[in-house]
């Protein structure tokens, strides 16, 4: 279960902030995010080896899209489509309204359930999957909203439900200043593990070969500034072992 928040403020310098961790088979092999897919030279994210898909991926017009597994739907399945295709398939888009509009004809049933979100500096899309033909698409209003495995900020999620409230009285990142601190210490948090249920926790580490294998941190420029180019720090690992660091690069 990976965990994805998003800020939506409309009219800021930097409109959309978004954190996310990463929840995985821990083996399951992996590259940071970069320019991995060569017929998509305007694509940035990490790169799963297993599939060739991504888990989280931003192109040059600064449309982010991400995909989480739905609740009991860990890993691929023989006859089904990887769901790492998707979030490439919302960045061939130039905006997020345009990338939704496409996705909301998808064939559900080609994929294990997912919930996929997709955002850029003026619009925000959760779209819905749950292995029915038909999948749903919902606007993501402003404000801060927490998403896993299940719906979006259903607090009847153990981890929505303790960390929702938490991010939402947090200072907001200063990304002028490069001040993500308050959020970075969100995502790091282990203080709520438990050895039973490690929803409860952020950060994820397990016995069983699962946990949080990396972590990210993005801001999206207003179309008021189109000299700045967005953010995105990077840990290249648990959070609260690695570092976040900025990617040296994010646009051509």
């Amino acid at each position: 279960m990976c965990t994805f928040i998003i800020l939506r403020r409309p009219g800021h310098d930097w409109p959309v902030l978004i954190a996310a961790n990463r929840d995985e088979m821990t083996n399951r092999p992996w590259q940071p995010p970069a320019r991995h897919w060569p017929d998509r030279p305007d694509v940035v994210g990490g790169l799963d080896e297993l599939a060739g898909g991504t888990w989280l991926a931003a192109n040059d017009t600064n449309v982010v899209a991400a995909v989480l597994n739905r609740e009991g739907s860990l890993g691929p399945t023989t006859g089904k489509r990887s769901r790492g295709e998707l979030v490439l398939d919302a960045v061939d888009h130039p905006d997020a309204m345009v990338a939704a509009e496409a996705l909301a004809g998808l064939d559900g049933r080609a994929y294990r359930s997912f919930n996929l979100i997709i955002a850029d500096n003026q619009n925000a899309y959760w779209v819905r999957g749950t292995e029915e033909a038909a999948v749903e698409v919902q606007d993501i209003p402003p404000g801060l909203h927490m998403i896993t495995s299940r719906e979006l900020d259903d607090t009847g999620s153990v981890r929505i439900g303790r960390f929702l409230p938490m991010f939402t009285n947090a200072q907001e990142p200063d990304v002028g200043a490069d001040d993500w601190s308050a959020w970075e210490r969100l995502l790091r948090t282990r203080l709520h593990e438990s050895e039973d249920d490690p929803r409860e926790t952020m950060c994820i580490v397990t016995d069983r070969g699962y946990g949080t294998v990396s972590s990210s941190l993005i801001a999206l420029p207003s179309a008021d500034h189109p000299d700045r180019k967005r953010v995105w720090k990077f840990a290249n690992g648990r959070p609260d072992e690695h570092p976040f660091e900025t990617l040296i690069k994010t646009a051509s």
